[in-house]
Order: structure tokens, then C-alpha cells, then sequence
């Protein structure tokens, strides 16, 4: 199968193209600046330079690859993420899921893709009653007050352009592992070292973790999938807070988090920083394990922290 990955240098992408290649597949990388060509070329991969939002330039760097398939994992993220400052430092990110989307989505349909594979957030429903835990049906948080909607929009727009044209919507839990945040040397850990990431308030907003090498294979087993279709790609244990972040200092060795109010929190963190700390509600995976054939090799956070983080 002949692939063209739009995204390449992102967290899971990185990951994607040694694994597509394992599998036989034929592999183009789109990458906006030609910097990393040399390292993706090395790894087996063709590369297209094009900045996805041109649509001549995607439109053309498409077709030339013909490709079978098109993955999507477009971002654009800052290294260290401040609640506080979302509407400001997602914008681009905001832009590429919504109008990269859609350039993205036409590209593929006039190259003749016959699959799109798409990466979307599991961490972006609605709340539900206490100890929801929220399977695909779910609605996204749309009427969230404040600078989070734009994003959520944007994942609307994003779920909504993929699954219309067929194709495969993968909602990833948080990533932990090799090149993310939680990883050895990212900026959570590094934030837990300088304790600067408390536990807030009861510390009961669950999460969903997913290990960046789970959510690449869970990509792959995608790619046979036929569409339209929406899957949490997540692990089995969904974990408060109070739970995860001790288990995680003690991993790394760093200081135990501290604990402070949500009153407290708030100023430095926002209403979203304490809204995920405290409130915020898992996901299930039951759905991409029964229908993609995917387990993660990582079932659980508990034995990835103290093994797999990079």
C-alpha cells in the first residue's frame, strides 16, 4: 500500500513511518520545511515539501505520490502547554484540524485515496454524570464557555470532514513515551521535578493515557479498516489524577506533587488546567479493540510509567 503521511515529524508520526515500513508499505512524508528530509529519507520514507495550508501545494504533493491511504497528524503544539494561554498558542493547531482538514480530505479524494486515517482527541466530550466513561457516541464538549471552544470546533470540523469522506477518526488518549510530555525528558516530568505540578483540589478528573508506540500501531491497524468510522484509541485503565501524577513522579524519581485548591490553582492554570484536574472523565477502548483487532502492548499506564516512557 502506497501512504502518504501529512504530519510526519509530530509525535506519532515520527513513530509511523518505521512502523508502515515494517509492514511493507510505501511511505511519503509531507514536511513543511526541508530540514528533516535528510531524516526521513534515511528511514526509508519519500518526501513531499509542502505547507499544509496551501491547498495547491497539498493538492500537488498528493497526487505525485499516489497514494492508496492518507494519514493524517497534522499539529502544531508548543513544547510546554499553558492552560492559560490555549486560544493564543493553538492557533495554528486550531487552523490545521479544521482548514488543514479539509485541504487535506480533498487532496486525498481527488489522488483517488481510497482510506483516510485521522488523529482527533479522546479528552474533548461532553461531561457526563459522575464516573462517565465515554464511549464514540458521546458528544463533544461544543458549548464549553471560554478560549477551549475554538479548539473543540475545530476537532468538530476535523471528525466531521474525515468520517464524511469515508474515513477513519482515531480520538487518542493523552500520550506518554518517547517525544511527548510525559516522557523522561518532557515538560510534564520536567514540571514534576521542579514541583510545578501539584495535584489540584481532590485530584479526581480521570484521564485516559494511550503509549505513543499503542496509538501508532492502533494507526496502522486503521489503514485496513473500511470507513466512515470514530474509535477512543486509549488504554484500559482510566486514572484520577490523584492516582497517575504520584505514580508517575515516583517513576522518575521526582519529588512527590504537592496539593493545592482549586481557588489557588485557577489564576495559573485557568479554568480548563482545573476543569481536566479535577473534573475531567475517561475513555473507553473497547470499541477499537473489538473492531480494529488492536490491543495496546501497554494495557495499562501503570506498567508503561515505570517502563516505556522514553
Amino acid at each position: 500500500m502506497r501512504v502518504f503521511l501529512a504530519g510526519a515529524t509530530g509525535v506519532i508520526g515520527r513513530r509511523l513511518v518505521p512502523l508502515l515500513k515494517a509492514g511493507g508499505h510505501e511511505v511519503t512524508a509531507m514536511i513543511r520545511s526541508p530540514e528533516k528530509a535528510s531524516e526521513l529519507r534515511a528511514i526509508g520514507a519519500d518526501v513531499a515539501i509542502a505547507d499544509a495550508l496551501d491547498a495547491e501545494a497539498v493538492l500537488v504533493a498528493v497526487r505525485e505520490a499516489r497514494p492508496d491511504a492518507v494519514i493524517h497528524q497534522l499539529t502544531s503544539l508548543p513544547r510546554r502547554i499553558n492552560p492559560r494561554k490555549i486560544e493564543r498558542d493553538f492557533v495554528i493547531n486550531d487552523r490545521l484540524r479544521g482548514e488543514g482538514t479539509r485541504i487535506l480530505v480533498q487532496a486525498a479524494k481527488a489522488a483517488g485515496a481510497a482510506r483516510i486515517v485521522a488523529q482527533s482527541i479522546a479528552f474533548a466530550y461532553a461531561p457526563g454524570p459522575a464516573g462517565t466513561l465515554h464511549v464514540e457516541s458521546d458528544p463533544l464538549y461544543l458549548d464549553v464557555a471560554g478560549p477551549y471552544r475554538r479548539s473543540v470546533l475545530a476537532l468538530r470540523d476535523l471528525e466531521q470532514a474525515v468520517t464524511g469522506a469515508g474515513g477513519v477518526v482515531l480520538r487518542y488518549g493523552y500520550f506518554y513515551g518517547p517525544g511527548s510530555a510525559i516522557s523522561k525528558a518532557g515538560s510534564m516530568v520536567a514540571d514534576l521535578r521542579r514541583r510545578r505540578m501539584p495535584v489540584v483540589g481532590d485530584g479526581g478528573g480521570v484521564w485516559s493515557f494511550v503509549h505513543v508506540d499503542d496509538a501508532a500501531a492502533a494507526t496502522v491497524s486503521a489503514l485496513a479498516h473500511d470507513g466512515p468510522a470514530i474509535y477512543n484509541v486509549v488504554d484500559e485503565e482510566p486514572a484520577a489524577v490523584r492516582e497517575w501524577l504520584p505514580a508517575l513522579a515516583a517513576a522518575v524519581a521526582a519529588p512527590k506533587p504537592m496539593r493545592v485548591p482549586a481557588w489557588l490553582a485557577r489564576p495559573l492554570a485557568g479554568s480548563y488546567g482545573v476543569h481536566v484536574m479535577t473534573r475531567g472523565q475517561g475513555a473507553s477502548g473497547a470499541l477499537a479493540r473489538a473492531e480494529l483487532g488492536w490491543a495496546p502492548a501497554h494495557p495499562s499506564w501503570r506498567e508503561g510509567f515505570r517502563t516505556a516512557l522514553g
